[in-house]
């Protein structure tokens, strides 16, 4: 049976006015609202697991897009089909579309006040504690096994010193998993055939 039309906008209201208050209260970008999407999304509201949400933020980290707006776009199609993740992308972008504007209309006025540039100093200090926050707490959800470590490290030393493009560590780390994934399948089947 068809959701009844008011509870249906009820649902795309809520869904607007939640990643409103997220687009509103963070800083920093994708990895930053990491923690706060956990404490919003699955937390509080039981609308997605913390390990689905890492699966969504490794989607939105490979495709094209900021990653909270490609979150908010999974979870408001989970929530609500299409008009779900059409609100729920319109209320994480709003408040930065507001806020941009305004600075746009007045940033020449007061960049150059010494308490401003102090402000935004600060600002980039906590969302780098923010972004700290969120890869430790992201790295203890995703490294769970050895070969996990392996590849992280992998990753990280392809990325950090050897300066591999991005995109092909992605790549070639999702390769990796799938081997990983098709090797375990074939140990497990494999042993279950001996019994």
């Amino acid at each position: 049976m068809p959701e009844p039309r008011l509870k249906r906008w009820a649902r795309l209201a809520g869904l607007y006015a939640v990643f409103f208050k997220i687009g509103a209260i963070t800083f920093g970008g994708g990895l930053a609202m990491l923690p706060i999407l956990e404490r919003e999304l699955a937390v509080k509201r039981d609308w997605t697991t913390g390990e689905d949400l890492m699966d969504y933020y490794a989607i939105g980290q490979s495709t094209p897009g900021i990653i909270a707006v490609n979150v908010a776009t999974f979870i408001g199609f989970k929530r609500a089909g299409v008009l779900g993740a059409v609100t729920a992308t319109a209320g994480m972008v709003s408040p930065s579309l507001i806020i941009i504007t305004a600075l746009a209309a007045s940033l020449e006025t007061f960049t150059h006040i010494p308490t401003v540039r102090k402000a935004l100093t600060g600002i980039n200090v906590a969302v780098a504690a923010l972004l700290t926050h969120a890869v430790w707490s992201f790295g203890k959800k995703a490294v769970t096994n050895i070969a996990g470590a392996v590849l992280f490290l992998a990753a990280f030393a392809a990325l950090f010193f050897f300066k591999v493009n991005s995109v092909l560590v992605i790549l070639i780390s999702a390769g990796s998993g799938v081997v990983l994934w098709a090797l375990k399948n074939r140990k497990a089947a494999g042993k279950g055939e001996g019994q």
